[in-house]
Formats: C-alpha cells, structure tokens, sequence
C-alpha cells in the first residue's frame, strides 16, 4: 500500500512538473521576441530618421558649398560669412536653409500622399531595400558633390528613404504589440540627437563635411540588419504593455476590434470607409501639422538668423549647436511615453506657435542679451516637439481598430511632413526679405 501510495505522488509530482514547465519555454519565447521587436523597431527609427537629420544639420554647410580642388572638401567646417548682404544685421546665405529643408521633405510628403493609395502594393522587404539604398546613396552623393545643386538631389535621396521608411515601420507596428510604438519614436527621437550630435562632434574635432558623411554609412547597413536579422514574423498578438483602465477606455474612431489582422488587410477598406477613419484622425493630425509648422519655420527658418556676435562660437557652429540641442530635447520627449501621456495635443502646438512668435520677435528686434537663453528655449521647443510626435501616434494606436490601425498610421505620418513642407515654403521669402533689412 506503502509503494503504490509512493509511486502515486511520484506521478503527481512529475506531471505537475511537467505542467509548470511547459509554459516556462513559450514565455521565454515571448520574451525574447519582445524584446528583439522592441529593439529592432528602437534601431529602425534610429536608421531611418538618421540621415534626414545629418542633411538638416549639414544644410548651412550645403549652401556655403566651396571647392577648392578635387583634394579637398567641399565645404569649409567654419566658413567665412557669406557675402549675400554685407549691409544686412543678419549673416545671411543667399539661400535659406529652407532650401535644403523643402529637398529634404518635398519627396517624403509626395510619398506619404500617395502611400494611402497604391504602396501599400508593394511588400515590406522591398520597401525596406530601397529605404536603405536611398539613404546610403544620399550620404556618397552629397559628400562627393561639387555644387549645390548635385548636394541638393543626394538631400532628396534621403528624403526618399526617410518618407518611405517611415510610411513602412509605422504601418508594420499596427502587427506587433503596441509598446513598439514607443520603441519606434525613441529611435526616431535617438537619430535626431546622435545625427545631430556626430555631425557636430566630428566636424568640432576637425574631421571635414566631406568625412564625417562618409563615416555614416554603417546606418544604412545596420536599418537592414535591423529588419532582416533582428524582428520577428508578425502574427496575431495581444495588445501587450496597456494598462486594463487604459484598454478598457478605448474608443475605437470606426468598426469593432477584430480577432486577427494580417499586414496588408487594412488596404483592403472602400474609399468611404478610408475616409471616415481620416475624418476621425483630424482631431490628431491638424495639431501635430500646427507643431511641425511651428518648430521648423524656427528650425529652418530662423536658426540661420538667430545670430550672436559676442560668443566664441562662428555662425555655422551656431547653427549646428541649435540643431543638435532642438535633437536633444526631441530625442528626451519621444523616449517619455512609458512616463506619462497626453491626449490633448492642440496645447502642445499652441505652445509651439508661441515660441515661434518669441523667436520671431527676438530675429526682429534682437532683445535677448544671450545665446544660452536661445539655447534653452530651443531645447523646450524639442520638448514640445517630440511629445506631440509620439503622443498622437500612442493615441490613434489606442483608438483605431485592428482592421483600420494600419491604414491609420500611413495615413497621420502625413502630418508631420504637411506642417514641415508649409514652413519651408514659407520660410524662404521671410528669408529674402529679413536679409534686406538694414
């Protein structure tokens, strides 16, 4: 009675071993593959945003283009002041950096306008390809350019890969758990602080234009392998990393969630139904197009004017400093998501729009003593920046359905690219004109 009493509970103990460690393979499965995903998407905002940022950060270096001779670069690190308008107040190029701005972002908007209708046509993979092929040909073509003009098309270049990427790793996060999101736009935000930060780094410590974009050619390499090696097959997954009163709050802009959804379905909705989800997206769109238009029309169009005399820094390391700390601050906000959320984006363009009216104001009648105070504000701008970005992306993942959220997202990258484009266009006669004031 003894040995089968024995022999008993050594059976229930071995199934019940069993039981517990059948689980324990597919969870360490899962979190492996979390934490590939998170990674990847964290490197693939940082490929794809990278070389879209290095372009900006270059542009005043672009349009004081000098060759000298086929053994030199092409542009002076520290140029001399141009000689646009000896009688202005303003240093001013003879191009506004707009100029690089609008190459920079042009062939993205024309992307993402045409991404809703027929790109959705063409696979991931070879999306994937061509991004990284731009966004390496940009980085040969402009630090081997002898014009302005050539260096312009290698900006477009990076346009191409940066639109494209974005369009494609955003609709591809509608297939895995949401928390990628956030991994996605700190990457984006991680790009813009390294690009900005390698550029000026590397050009400080001596290294020629001419260099330093060749020394980046490793990013595109590392967006492939990022994609290639590193994410795991999308397949039908649970949310993933909300909290329940945050699930339970959703309100889905149309339809009912559904049990699976494949990449590619959400291409398959009617035009009116397209539409009605866009109507439902304006409420995000319209002040993520308002904070864009705010912080690159400063970006853009007045970093190039925001100049001090009584500091030892020259114009163009001026310049790249503004970039580099508008980076940080973006970088800072996009990576916050896991802190806090915030659903009401219109205050952040209203707060966006009031910096670019104070800005404005100092270009017009230059009434801050310091750089440094410039220094801070433009880090709040970043602030504002990057909150909005991330924020608007989390709550339409929040509130679209599973059988729209992939059409959803293609279809909000626009605003970004929208809010940019206008402030470039408009930037550039503000350009011309403050550079004839005496």
């Amino acid at each position: 009675m003894g040995g089968c009493e024995g022999s008993r509970w050594r059976l229930l103990d071995s199934e019940r071993e069993e039981t517990t460690s059948e689980p324990q393979a597919p969870l360490l499965e899962r979190q492996s593959a979390h934490w590939k995903n998170a990674v990847g998407f964290w490197l693939l905002g940082l490929c794809n945003n990278f070389s879209y940022v290095v372009m900006l950060s270059a542009a005043h270096d672009i349009l004081r283009h000098e060759r000298a001779s086929g053994n030199q670069s092409h542009v002076d690190p520290s140029p001399m002041p141009s000689p646009h308008n000896s009688s202005s107040r303003f240093d001013c190029n003879s191009l506004s950096t707009a100029a690089v701005l609008l190459a920079d972002i042009l062939p993205t908007l024309i992307i993402k306008l045409l991404a809703p209708l027929g790109l959705h046509l063409l696979p991931y993979s070879p999306r994937v390809l061509v991004s990284g092929v731009c966004s390496a040909g940009s980085f040969i073509l402009v630090a081997f350019s002898h014009s302005v003009a050539i260096s312009l098309c290698g900006v477009v270049l990076a346009s191409i890969s940066s639109g494209l990427g974005e369009v494609t790793f955003l609709s591809l996060t509608a297939f895995y758990p949401r928390a990628v999101i956030s991994w996605w736009s700190s990457g984006t935000g991680g790009a813009g602080l390294l690009g900005a930060l390698s550029y000026l780094g590397l050009t400080q410590a001596g290294l020629s234009p001419q260099h330093t974009l060749l020394s980046m050619l490793g990013i595109p390499a590392l967006l492939l392998a990022s994609y290639f090696l590193l994410l795991t097959s999308p397949e039908p997954q649970d949310p993933g990393g909300e909290d329940e009163a945050e699930t339970a709050a959703r309100q889905p802009l149309i339809g009912s969630e559904t049990s699976e959804s494949k990449p590619g379905s959400s291409w398959n909705l009617s035009l009116q139904e397209r539409w009605i989800v866009f109507k439902g997206l304006l409420c995000y769109i319209v002040p993520l197009v308002l904070v864009y238009f705010a912080e690159y029309f400063i970006n853009q169009g007045l970093f190039e004017l925001l100049f001090f005399r009584n500091t030892s820094l020259s114009h163009a390391q001026q310049y790249r400093w503004y970039q580099m700390l508008y980076q940080a601050g973006v970088f800072a906000s996009r990576s916050s998501l896991r802190c806090f959320h915030i659903r009401f984006i219109w205050v952040l363009a209203l707060l966006q729009c009031l910096n670019l009216a104070f800005l404005l104001a100092d270009v017009l009648f230059t009434f801050l003593p310091s750089i440094y105070i410039v220094f801070l504000i433009i880090l709040y701008e970043g602030l504002l920046g990057g909150a909005a970005y991330v924020n608007t992306f989390h709550n339409i993942a929040l509130e679209t359905s599973d059988q729209h959220r992939e059409f959803a997202m293609a279809a909000a990258c626009i605003s970004d690219t929208l809010g940019i484009s206008l402030s470039g266009v408009l930037a550039l006669p503000l350009h011309d004109f403050l550079c004839q004031l005496p």
